[in-house]
């Protein structure tokens, strides 16, 4: 209650001086309007690459240059200030970032041990006093001495005769430099810096036949990293890119979580980085703080698509004796496709999450599921798992166990597939199997996809029920 009284009754009356770097030289002032472009390449781990360009009127020797509102999370020790058009005339001598933002609370905690005005107002007459006062404290609360007096909280308002020099009103980099060449200088400062991230959605829709999709993707954009970045030139790095991470200070903020969504345009272009790739948005976009925004990555429509339906087991139970395994196991339904461009796709895909949808009989498009794809190069698969069958079940039991030694084991096994749609399924059954084993006889022929997998394909009528025997040694 008090902190918000006295945020709310707090005013800070502050008499402008000139502001003096180190060796009292004159700072000198850059702001956005200085700007001529920005450059941000965004990749996965909350790492962000701005090249800000910038004009500035340099004197000739030691300056002293403020560039503010520059990334909240910036790495200072990634800073780096070049001269564009007059290539080795600037020499860093020193750079200090300056991250403590004016407020009331931080006036009053830089004000410690030293005077302040404290003006009050008579609420009968209106009339004004004020006298001086000392700052002993503004840990949870002011703690004033006013003559010989100790007074808490806040008995009016406080004048301040400046702003300390390291408290700014937006993140600040100071730079010393010394300039050998002309006044007029076009200068880049790229950093590295946090707060900056973005992701990949992906949106699916199946045909009525369910073995085409059409495919559209997009980039999600989030910004707090404390600065926004005006008509920039986007670019995205998808891959693991290593980092060394450091014992830094994390900065507290409040975001407020501004949404954008961008129209659609045309997809982004990618290219080879090293072992990542690269996308790049064709058109400037602005990207402003404390926003998360969307724009478009992919679209192509009418790819080949394959649905299955898999019903996958459990090694545990070659070796011991168990009867009933289960009743109306799930089976699971997967969507595949190529990422080929014989397919009408071919484009190297960010990790992120693809949502699948389907019209029902009324033409509205429903939700069926989603899932996780990681980085997928060009010319693999893409494979979703949508969720479970509703109408195909299995039952499952081990007809016959047998111990042949100390380590080998015989075992027999039944699965009644039973489909309630009123067309047939084809309903892949995988079987992990651990040791040395072999199929001794079966009712349908296995396919050996590892050494420690087999699968059968059995086809299942509509509305009816089809059964899978199997007999098997294992021996670990």
């Amino acid at each position: 209650m008090f902190k918000s009284r006295f945020m709310m009754f707090i005013l800070i009356s502050i008499i402008p001086m000139p502001i003096l770097a180190a060796d009292n030289v004159t700072e000198l002032r850059s702001t956005l309007e200085n700007q001529q472009s920005v450059a941000v390449t965004i990749y996965n781990n909350d790492l962000a690459l701005v090249k800000d360009v910038r004009n500035i009127n340099l004197n000739t020797g030691l300056n002293a240059v403020a560039l503010r509102d520059v990334s909240a999370q910036i790495r200072p020790e990634t800073a780096l200030l070049r001269s564009i058009n007059a290539p080795g005339s600037l020499s860093l001598l020193e750079q200090n970032f300056d991250y403590d933002l004016l407020s009331p609370n931080k006036m009053l905690e830089k004000f410690v041990g030293k005077t302040v005005t404290i003006v009050k107002t008579n609420p009968a007459t209106g009339a004004e006093t004020s006298e001086k006062a000392t700052v002993l404290s503004a840990n949870n609360g002011v703690v004033l001495k006013i003559g010989n007096r100790i007074e808490t909280g806040l008995p009016g308002r406080i004048v301040y005769d400046d702003v300390p020099s390291n408290l700014r009103d937006r993140p600040t980099l100071i730079t010393q430099v010394n300039n050998k060449g002309t006044q007029n200088q076009t200068v880049e400062l790229s950093y590295l810096t946090g707060g900056l991230g973005w992701k990949a959605d992906y949106v699916a829709e199946l045909n009525a036949k369910e073995d085409r999709l059409d495919l559209s993707g997009w980039v999600t954009l989030s910004n707090m990293s404390g600065a926004s970045y005006q008509n920039a030139k986007l670019q995205l790095v998808a891959g693991d890119v290593n980092q060394v991470q450091p014992n830094r200070r994390t900065m507290a903020k409040t975001m407020r979580g501004d949404v954008m969504m961008a129209e659609a345009a045309a997809p982004m272009s990618e290219e080879g980085l090293l072992e990542y790739h690269l996308y790049r948005l064709e058109r400037p976009t602005t990207i402003a703080e404390n926003q998360t925004k969307q724009v478009a990555l992919l679209s192509a429509s009418d790819i080949p698509a394959r649905k299955s339906l898999l019903l996958r087991g459990a090694d545990y139970y070659y070796s011991n004796q168990y009867g009933e395994i289960g009743s109306k196991l799930k089976v699971d339904v997967f969507i595949e496709f190529d990422n080929k461009e014989a397919t009408k796709l071919g484009m190297p895909l960010p990790k992120g999450i693809m949502r699948v949808y389907k019209k029902d009989s009324q033409g509205n498009a429903q939700f069926v599921g989603e899932d996780a794809i990681d980085h997928t190069p060009k010319n693999e698969v893409v494979r979703l798992k949508l969720g479970s069958a509703f109408d195909v079940t299995a039952d499952k039991k081990q007809t016959d166990f047998q111990k042949v030694s100390n380590r080998e084991y015989k075992s027999a096994f039944e699965i009644t597939h039973k489909n309630a749609k009123k067309e047939a399924v084809t309903v892949a059954v995988q079987e992990p199997i651990g040791g040395d084993w072999q199929i001794l006889s079966e009712s349908a022929k296995h396919t050996k996809v590892n050494s420690q997998l087999a699968q059968w394909e059995i086809k299942v009528p509509a509305e009816g029920e089809a059964k899978l025997t199997y007999r098997a040694i294992v021996k670990y």
